[in-house]
């Protein structure tokens, strides 16, 4: 269900912006989002306490499901009448800027923002140098599982390799109790693609390099082989794979309930996890990815989210966005010199990109233990590619592991498959 809130319209006459530049009357912001209601709630009241100062700008906040937000960013987002602000993840921007659809940062904001935030997330948030959101979030992989599962059958660390990992895997199994040794995701694009991403680069490979699909690759053709025999070896049952963005379905129950002994799953799920389990939430930990055969070292593929301003929306109000987001991500809006969307961020268990919120919360992220197998690996994490296309790439090989999990495909065919779709997505993609 969509959701409309307005926060604080007041009179008033003139506000300064950033910029320099002065609002002749008020103005209406809107901000389109995918989180949950909780979150909505503290993003309104960052921007009740914006609008004290700012009392001729007004922020209404939508939010839709994570699944309909590109939908809904690009047939009502576009338009003058659309979302002024939008967050957005990163693979999604080659193509929305593209299509004129999201405006550069402005050059004040701009150059603050190139200052403040690492060089990778500012890479993911530009277009040929140009900069074009604000970064805010940022995602990596790790390995969660059950330590109390660990104990009962009798392994005693969290694998490091591939071989380790399907011993693991294979130990963990019990049919006869409905358990499997590890996770997988079906039915969601990115559920699906991001951990195998993650499998990929831990082995050495990438998916993208230089523009061009790499998925006809030595390593991509273990990461396919590894999918196939967890799926023929009964260690994971795509029966309990299906869930969607947020989680919801067989692949969290499953490992809520104590059926799934190992997944590999982003930081940004610890919220839902805690919430999901309760005082059994104590029983998971995390690990960096196993090191496939091709691999040198633990890795992860890294996403990041921004937030752009409607380029289509009036003048005003994508001065005023720009003064707001500014405002939000800046340095002075949060408790304890971190910003108020670091502080937004940190309560759903995400980790901040702005590098003075990981000054601010370096306490809070050493003391979670749930977050260790995450920061430990975020030095040496992959950038998903972020390419025209990107989207649609996404979504074919989303259905090409899908085929694998349901033994439609052998990891052979789904390689070459992969490698195709990829081919004829990305090429006529940059045409």
């Amino acid at each position: 269900m969509q959701m409309f809130r307005t926060i604080a319209r007041a009179a008033g006459t003139a506000v300064l912006l950033l910029s320099g530049s002065v609002l002749a009357h008020a103005v209406d912001v809107s901000f389109l989002t995918h989180w949950s209601p909780e979150t909505v709630a503290k993003l309104e009241a960052a921007a009740a306490t914006y609008a004290k100062d700012h009392p001729d700008t007004t922020i209404t906040v939508r939010a839709v499901p994570f699944g309909d937000l590109l939908t809904t960013l690009r047939s009502s987002g576009g338009g003058s009448g659309g979302a002024t602000i939008a967050g957005i993840y990163d693979a999604w921007l080659p193509d929305l800027v593209k299509d004129g659809l999201v405006a550069p940062v402005p050059e004040a904001i701009a150059t603050e923002t190139k200052a403040n935030w690492p060089a990778g997330v500012i890479g993911a948030a530009s277009i040929k140098g140009t900069l074009y959101g604000i970064p805010n979030e940022i995602d990596v992989y790790a390995l969660n599982y059950n330590k109390k599962m660990f104990e009962a059958a009798g392994i005693t660390e969290a694998p490091k390799t591939w071989d380790e990992f399907l011993v693991a895997a294979e130990k963990l199994t019990d049919k006869s109790k409905g358990q499997q040794g590890f996770g997988m995701i079906n039915s969601w694009a990115a559920g699906v693609l991001h951990p195998f991403a993650s499998l990929l680069v831990s082995n050495g490979g990438e998916l993208v390099v230089d523009g061009k699909p790499a998925l006809d690759s030595k390593q991509a053709a273990e990461t396919f082989a590894l999918y196939e025999k967890l799926i023929k070896s009964g260690w994971s049952d795509p029966a309990m794979a299906t869930a969607d963005a947020n989680t919801t379905g067989p692949f969290l129950d499953s490992f809520v309930s104590g059926k799934t002994g190992m997944i590999i799953m982003a930081n940004w799920w610890e919220s839902a996890l805690k919430a999901g389990m309760g005082d059994k939430f104590a029983d998971i930990a995390t690990a960096p990815i196993p090191v496939g055969p091709s691999g040198d070292k633990a890795r992860s593929i890294s996403y990041s989210w921004m937030t752009v301003v409607n380029a289509k929306a009036s003048a005003e109000e994508q001065k005023a966005a720009w003064d707001f987001l500014a405002w939000l991500n800046g340095p002075t809006s949060g408790p304890n010199g971190a910003s108020a969307m670091g502080d937004i961020l940190m309560s759903m268990g995400i980790l901040p990109s702005r590098t003075s919120d990981g000054a601010a919360f370096a306490d809070r992220l050493a003391s979670d233990p749930f977050l260790k197998g995450y920061t430990e690996t975020l030095a040496d994490a992959k950038p998903f590619p972020v390419v025209l296309g990107g989207q649609e790439f996404s979504e074919a090989l989303q259905k090409t592991l899908e085929a694998v999990q349901f033994g439609q495909l052998s990891a052979a065919d789904a390689q070459k498959t992969a490698q195709s779709d990829a081919v004829e997505i990305l090429g006529r993609a940059a045409q």
